[in-house]
């Protein structure tokens, strides 16, 4: 009994040695624990170097009685873009999102402006939200969350949202008129709700203050391209990881 306990008393001392010396995960005698990573640190790092050098772009077209539309975008972009809604000021909001989201964006729309902006507008957001999804891809190492105050002259706007897979909007804006030149601003709201129902965004919307229509909703379409552009950035910390609990989004 003496001889068998004073053997596993040596078994262990050789396993704290090895221990001590770095022989862990299949690591050799001497080596340091640091300078051979995990497999799962590994296999993150190889997952993340595969994200950096994909090309988040997509083209979507949407067609139906009452609009034909196309829409392209490259989410790692410049904030280059080409717009031709038939709807100017609509053209203007959209400059603001690629702008200072930096995403290349390309629409051609052609819709019953005969007989109101409503379809265009609506359906100018579903067809951007299909390609912003489709280009987003598994979601796989993005920050997902973003926010954004900007002003303009006298007009504040907030911008909240969670690329979180569940499509939800809350717009909270008392325009001072009802319309900007020609344009109707209760289609504001009809554009975010086309978009987030496709794009599948959590999206919040505060206009904190402003006395000119104009400026509220520029400050609104500025800082929704801003807080988008922070979501969509690659998170070098977390090496491409899913930014979810749960494993999904």
């Amino acid at each position: 009994d003496f001889c068998l306990s004073r053997g596993l008393g040596d078994v262990y001392k050789r396993q704290v040695i090895n221990l001590s010396h770095g022989e862990r995960n299949g690591k050799k005698f001497g080596m340091k624990l640091s300078t051979v990573p995990s497999v799962a640190e590994e296999k993150n790092n190889q997952t993340h170097a595969k994200i950096l050098l994909m090309k988040r772009s997509a083209k979507v077209s949407r067609k139906t009685k009452e609009t034909d539309i196309e829409v392209a975008i490259n989410i790692d972009g410049s904030g280059k873009s080409s717009l031709d809604s038939g709807i100017g000021f609509l053209d203007h909001m959209l400059e603001q999102i690629s702008r200072h989201g930096l995403f290349d964006i390309d629409i051609k729309a052609k819709g019953d402006l005969h007989i109101d902006a409503h379809h265009t507008v609506e359906d100018i957001g579903i067809t951007l939200g299909q390609a912003f999804d489709k280009a987003i891809g598994d979601k796989l190492g993005i920050r997902r969350y973003g926010h954004a105050y900007v002003p303009l002259d006298e007009a504040l706007s907030r911008v909240v949202l969670d690329i979180s897979g569940r499509p939800g909007l809350k717009l909270n804006v008392e325009f001072t008129r009802a319309r900007i030149g020609d344009f109707d601003v209760d289609l504001i709201h009809e554009f975010f709700q086309g978009f987030i129902n496709h794009a599948n965004i959590t999206l919040h919307i505060d206009n904190l203050r402003g006395d000119n229509a104009h400026h509220q909703s520029e400050t609104i379409f500025k800082a929704f391209g801003r807080a988008l552009r922070f979501a969509v950035e690659i998170d070098e910390k977390i090496k491409g990881e899913m930014p979810s609990t749960k494993g999904s989004l």
